[in-house]
């Protein structure tokens, strides 16, 4: 970027102005554009957004000439409300949070964990679902015999089984053979080790399959034989809708 009374170094622009004033930027972010100043861009030494305006310039142009950022521009909006006043965002908490990882802009990432949005994520729900044995691999396996199963269908429906102790496992086991035996597909959440129930695991199930686009709801499933117990303590049925 070079000195404020320097026009032209190295064949990069830089704008002529007063030396006491930053330089002024024009962004194009995701399509949406933007007007702030050198120096607010480089508010945070240490940022990721920082670093791609130090030195010579690090982005392409648009036509009109603007810097390219490929990010969500809808939220870049609340990035520079931070910079600018230090004004930490209470709307569209989480999509901030994630470009704020992204920019890598510290004191706003700190801020924003501090919230009540992205502390109940983090260190509520998530450390929850981190002490629940292949979570994640269970909620892919379960949309892909949810999608396996919808061919010229409306609906399509996956049993799922979910233990939160060694002893509901071992008292499922024998429901489960049998399952297995009738080819039907069961999904097994747990056993864990936290507070939690299982009606609120159920929660995180339905809230997690449905952030990846799908409609599913669930209701207690019941089997007709192989069960010595209330089934539907454990077994549930998730019930995916296409149309």
């Amino acid at each position: 970027w070079g000195s404020p009374e320097v026009g032209n170094t190295c064949g990069v622009f830089v704008p002529l102005c007063h030396p006491q004033l930053s330089p002024i930027v024009e962004l194009n972010v995701g399509g949406e554009l933007y007007t702030t100043t050198l120096s607010t861009l480089k508010k945070h030494p240490g940022s990721k957004l920082a670093e791609m305006f130090t030195g010579q310039p690090k982005l392409r142009r648009d036509s009109e000439g603007r810097f390219f950022i490929d990010r969500p521009g809808t939220y870049f909006k609340y990035i520079l409300e931070y910079l600018r006043s230090n004004q930490v965002p209470t709307q569209c908490v989480q999509d901030v949070y994630k470009e704020a990882l992204f920019y890598d802009i510290e004191p706003l990432i700190k801020q924003l964990e501090d919230s009540p949005q992205i502390f109940g994520e983090l260190v509520a729900r998530k450390q929850f679902l981190a002490r629940v044995p292949n979570y994640s691999e269970n909620i892919e396996l379960m949309i892909r015999i949810a999608r396996a199963e919808a061919v010229a269908s409306r609906c399509s429906g996956v049993i799922v089984c979910v233990v939160r102790t060694e002893e509901d496992a071992a008292r499922c086991q024998d429901a489960l053979n049998s399952l297995d035996m009738d080819k039907k597909s069961v999904v097994k959440f747990g056993p864990w080790k936290a507070a939690p129930s299982i009606s609120d695991l159920l929660d995180c199930i339905q809230m997690d399959v449905e952030a990846k686009g799908y409609k599913i709801s669930f209701q207690p499933h019941v089997a007709e034989k192989g069960f010595r117990f209330k089934s539907h303590d454990f077994f549930y049925k998730f019930l995916f809708t296409w149309w």
